[in-house]
């Protein structure tokens, strides 16, 4: 796999690893240098990686290692829960945080759907290849920065959709 495309799919999953990890930690700090180890650990086997729907289960078991690592650097903190209990914590922990990203994903597009084609368009022009809203501004005989305004604008109608979207079903 390509260091820029693990670089996006790794900035792209963070949040929801951190979650994982969180569920195993005792605290915020130590989920910051587990997670920083599992993204050296994962930087380091990058060859390992074939396609993007490989990430997440691949980063998910380094990760859990590297919990696990790190539990055993402090085992003789009599606060830690025993290595089977933090395995069935963070495994639950995996399935509650597919299951909201899975909900997210759902509300995004369904609020998506709601957007012409062209508001659609920009939204995703970002997040499909550098300089791609540059590139539309140009076709429209637009300034890229008004675009990039547009896109502000329709990124907040699209978050409110999203909020609203999942409350309705929670």
């Amino acid at each position: 796999m390509e260091k820029d495309r693990f670089l996006t799919l790794f900035l792209k999953h963070e949040r929801e690893l951190a979650g994982i990890a969180r569920a195993a930690l005792p605290d915020w700090n130590a989920v910051d240098d587990v997670l920083q180890e599992a993204s050296l650990v994962m930087w380091r086997k990058i060859d390992q990686l074939q396609a993007d729907d490989e990430f997440i289960p691949w980063a998910r078991m380094v990760l859990r290692f590297e919990v696990l690592k790190y539990r055993r650097s402090c085992s003789r903190d009599r606060l830690l829960l025993d290595d089977d209990l933090v395995a069935l914590i963070a495994s639950e922990a995996e399935d509650d945080a597919t299951e909201v990203v899975q909900e997210q994903r759902q509300a995004i597009r369904a609020c998506l759907d709601k957007f012409p084609t062209e508001h659609r368009k920009l939204l995703l022009a970002p997040y499909t290849r550098d300089e791609a809203v540059k590139e539309m501004a140009e076709a429209a005989g637009k300034t890229a920065n008004s675009l990039y305004k547009r896109l502000g604008r329709l990124r907040v109608k699209l978050h409110d959709c999203v909020r609203l979207q999942l409350a309705a079903t929670s």
